[in-house]
């Protein structure tokens, strides 16, 4: 394919020496507060609908077979709109402002939010809707998130990106610790209200709710209210590209044109590349642990959280509380620390290799105990490689051609994750899911190990002169 376009070239506004606005960590710090309560809201909801296929849709051992094609599928409606709508998302944000883009997309998640309300209320939701709702709910977070992932680096300065990288990495572990235990307190609030233990105006109110689940949602709208009203009395950048007209400054260039520059980055850089497909392969291969757990949870676990005197419910909030643990603890170590200054490509191959031993000991162990271990350990390594690699490719994109880079890196990394958790759905119906898991385990070790051993082009995604020579050598020969 050819290196040309029509036009002016997009200029580098790294090289230009942009600098990042005077107070824009400031405005980043309060952005990610409100947006912290928009993923703790989403957490809520997708934890409670679990909870809800789990003990009121198929809540017996007998349909297991059910349960976990129905968790398969949900979390496949959740996975695939973000896959297929990220590369048209990460173009459309490098040409519009991305400030408005977020402001839309949190509406329209409330939105969605009052739908689902309204189906749990008047008792009409089913498995079919619900994978409705959550694949509209992804498709306005693709958008979202590729017009805030691209927004926050031009508002912090180079230098802090890992410490922003750690706290962005911090907000999805912390929905991990707080989510599991709010949801689990308010599904059983309705109860409490009915038996007499909270009275008054509020007893009442829950009385009349009826169902834990719909505060939980409830909850979760207005979590996006917020996050789309905050963002109206802030000032957030987005590049001016000068690139989009031809040179009489008539044509403009199709947005298919601007996808296709993204995936001619990628693909110039080999080990930028070698770095996509190790997450690629990951990402295969540890999508059967979130759609499992609960499985596990509910049946391997059983007989050693029962005789601690749990109920379901609360073991499996207990099991993700402890995780979102795991998680902070990572994301403020990231944080504080700042990671790697050179080869940080190490803080993503070790840390994987890690996990993946720990999904292995999971799959395997009858004990509540040490699942809860493992659980903490995967979370624990899972924000520091995140955010390792967040700060290889923000360092290496231009700031405008990363909403493309990143939609398609976001695309090649993603897309198996739904076959992974297809296979987890079939394999954890009609075979032993804990043995799946920890053959998925397994894979990932050796995966990762084997680029950290045997594969030299990945050791140096972080030579940006050497990536960009043979960005040139490649586009010399494609024209």
């Amino acid at each position: 394919m050819s290196s040309q376009t029509s036009g002016h070239q997009a200029p580098d506004l790294q090289a230009s020496g942009y600098q990042a606005p005077a107070k824009g960590f400031r405005t980043f710090v309060i952005i990610w507060i409100t947006q912290s309560f928009s993923v703790i809201g989403t957490s809520l909801m997708l934890f409670v609908m679990n909870i809800w296929l789990t003990t009121k849709v198929y809540p017996g051992y007998d349909q297991k077979s059910l349960l976990a094609g129905a968790l398969s599928a949900i979390s496949i409606a959740y996975a695939v709109p973000a896959l297929v709508l990220a590369p048209l998302a990460g173009a459309w944000v490098d040409r519009h402002d991305r400030r408005k883009t977020m402001i839309v997309m949190d509406a329209v998640s409330a939105c969605l939010g009052l739908l689902l309300l309204l189906l749990l209320r008047k008792n009409l939701l089913e498995v079919w809707s619900l994978c409705l709702i959550l694949a509209s709910y992804s498709s306005a977070a693709t958008f979202h998130g590729a017009a805030f992932d691209t927004s926050y680096a031009m508002l912090v300065s180079e230098k802090q990106l890992p410490r922003a990288n750690g706290m962005m990495q911090s907000i999805w572990a912390l929905s991990g610790i707080l989510s599991p235990a709010l949801a689990a307190m308010l599904i059983s609030l309705p109860t409490l209200a009915g038996n007499g233990s909270i009275t008054g105006a509020v007893g009442r109110f829950l009385v009349g709710i009826g169902d834990g689940t719909i505060l939980t949602v409830g909850i979760n709208v207005l979590t996006f209210t917020i996050a789309a009203i905050t963002p109206l009395f802030l000032t957030i950048p987005s590049p001016n590209r000068s690139d989009l007209v031809n040179v009489a400054g008539k044509k403009k260039k199709s947005i298919w044109k601007d996808i296709l520059e993204g995936a001619n980055f990628i693909w110039r850089r080999p080990p930028l590349l070698w770095l996509l497909i190790t997450f690629l392969m990951v990402n295969l291969t540890s999508a059967p642990y979130g759609v499992l757990q609960p499985m596990l949870v509910k049946f391997n676990l059983a007989a050693d959280w029962s005789a601690r005197g749990l109920s379901y419910e609360a073991a499996l909030a207990f099991l993700g509380s402890v995780s979102g643990i795991g998680g902070v603890i990572g994301g403020v170590l990231m944080s504080t620390w700042g990671g790697l200054k050179k080869k940080r490509v190490l803080a993503i191959l070790i840390p994987m290799v890690l996990d993946g031993v720990a999904q292995m000991v999971f799959g395997i162990t009858t004990r509540f105990s040490v699942a809860i271990a493992m659980a903490f350990a995967i979370s624990l390594w899972l924000p520091i490689m995140n955010a390792h690699s967040q700060s290889i490719w923000q360092s290496q994109t231009p700031h405008e051609l990363q909403g493309r880079v990143f939609a398609v890196r976001r695309l090649i990394a993603q897309c198996m994750g739904p076959v992974g958790t297809a296979i987890a759905g079939w394999a954890g119906g009609v075979l032993e899911p804990g043995v799946v898991l920890a053959v998925m385990g397994f894979l990932t070790a050796a995966v990762c190990l084997g680029q950290l051993l045997f594969n030299p082009a990945i050791m140096q995604v972080e030579d940006k002169e050497y990536l960009d020579q043979l960005a040139a050598v490649r586009r010399a020969v494609e024209s």
